[in-house]
């Protein structure tokens, strides 16, 4: 992959973990009524997976898209492992979240709690505090945007789940919008979810670029 693709991808990268802007307005859903319970579903589907695998691709604001695999574990554990030729990786160690980016040896940190993906990492606080029900076209489809409206540099997640029986809680995360100030959008789409996988701590912590030297990530 190019030079220029991967700073395109660095750029929505950032886009997805740092600050965004409430993302509704980007969906344009019609007007629903969402069902009684939806925003305690959404928590208890979050909280009950322990560990999670799934095949995601990510669209930038160009739509220009690259894929890869998320790894899940609780409490608070997620590593995004990108193709071939993307020379980067986003990894939390239920801590911090980092983006490690090999072809400038170069890695950022966030808190957890400063990133939107805290709602994924950290449910009965972020989407239980922060969350609302988003009105969706389609009653099986439950929208949930996530936000701080003290601390709006924070970010905002939407998070867009299907109902499934199969799936924890019922409910199947199927992808998560986040908007920058400038309307910049990112969109990442999950499939191929696998709930309950042998997942090593190991798998998140990273090599670190800086030096030569393995440390949690």
């Amino acid at each position: 992959m190019s030079s220029k693709s991967n700073k395109t991808i660095r750029a929505a990268l950032a886009l997805s973990l740092a600050a965004a802007l409430p993302v509704s307005a980007a969906l344009t859903p019609a007007p629903a009524v969402a069902a009684e319970g939806d925003l305690d579903r959404a928590v208890t589907a979050l909280r009950g997976i322990s560990t999670m695998k799934a095949d995601f691709v990510q669209t930038d604001r160009s739509g220009q898209t690259v894929r890869g695999v998320m790894t899940l574990k609780r409490p608070g554990k997620i590593r995004f492992e990108y193709e071939k030729g993307v020379p980067m990786l986003v990894v939390s160690n239920g801590k911090s979240m980092y983006m490690v980016d090999y072809e400038v040896n170069q890695v950022q940190r966030w808190p957890i709690s400063n990133s939107p993906l805290g709602a994924l990492l950290d449910p009965s606080r972020d989407v239980k505090r922060y969350g609302k029900l988003v009105p969706t076209s389609h009653p099986d489809v439950v929208s949930v945007e996530v936000r701080d409206t003290k601390r709006p540099e924070f970010g905002v997640i939407t998070l867009i789940f299907a109902r499934d029986r199969a799936a924890p809680g019922g409910l199947r995360l199927t992808h998560w919008v986040s908007l920058d100030s400038q309307n910049h959008r990112t969109t990442v789409q999950l499939a191929n979810q696998r709930y309950g996988v042998a997942v090593a701590d190991s798998a998140f912590t990273f090599r670190d670029p800086r030096r030569s030297s393995r440390r949690p990530g």
